[in-house]
């Protein structure tokens, strides 16, 4: 999904936040960049995100690298900036934002692909590791979804969703999406860090875990 929902805050955006949907109307992202925010508890946040989530992807060290959901290219371009020469590709849904995003972000070891995360058309095993971040509540079939990152990636799955219920109550909390009870637009999957890890222990052990407010974030090692 679009990086301008990856990862969002919502404790700390402000104002009505705005989508973008892909040319089939699928909600790809908030139109809001964290990234690039100067609000001090936004940055604040994105600090512990960023460092959680690097910590768990050097522990993955990827060998080629797999990014579903990758949005405008923010992390996966960095990712490919680490990795040198090794094999990284990033797909994502067909959206003007997002592919104006894969232009300015672009490495010799990067390749874009426009496509659905549900039937993935690579091979078992093509690539160390698979990634999602900010992607799985986006959608329709989770399960299915991780289950063809299992199958593409040999070693290690490292993948970040909301936290529920704490992110819905930081929402409310804020006044943001009442008549939703305060989930965000496009979020069409909730999980408590111990739900998400049950999903993910399907596929192989979870040897860490990180919690960065308000989110979870997951390494699994495969075949466990």
């Amino acid at each position: 999904m679009s990086t301008n929902d990856k990862p969002v805050s919502p404790a700390a955006s402000g104002g009505p936040v705005n989508v973008t949907t892909s040319d089939d109307g699928i909600i790809t992202g908030n139109t809001y960049d964290k990234y690039g925010s100067t609000n001090p508890v936004v940055k604040r946040l994105m600090a512990g995100f960023e460092r959680d989530l690097g910590d768990l992807f050097a522990r993955a060290d990827p060998r080629s690298l797999l990014d579903v959901g990758c949005g405008e290219g923010v992390l996966v371009h960095e990712w490919a900036r680490q990795l040198g020469d090794r094999r990284v590709v990033g797909i994502d849904l067909e959206e003007p934002s997002i592919q104006a995003g894969w232009e300015q972000r672009q490495a010799p070891n990067l390749e874009y692909r426009v496509m659905r995360a549900e039937n993935l058309p690579f091979a078992d095993d093509e690539f160390d590791v698979a990634t999602a971040i900010e992607v799985l509540e986006h959608v329709p079939d989770p399960e299915h979804t991780v289950a063809e990152m299992a199958r593409v990636a040999q070693r290690w799955l490292l993948v970040s969703v909301p936290r529920e219920p704490i992110w819905r109550a930081v929402n409310m909390a804020r006044g943001a999406y009442i008549k939703d009870l305060g989930n965000t637009p496009g979020h069409l999957n909730h999980w408590s860090t111990r739900s998400f890890k049950r999903l993910l222990s399907q596929h192989g052990e979870v040897v860490e875990a990180r919690t960065p407010f308000p989110w979870t974030q997951l390494l699994v090692r495969l075949g466990g």
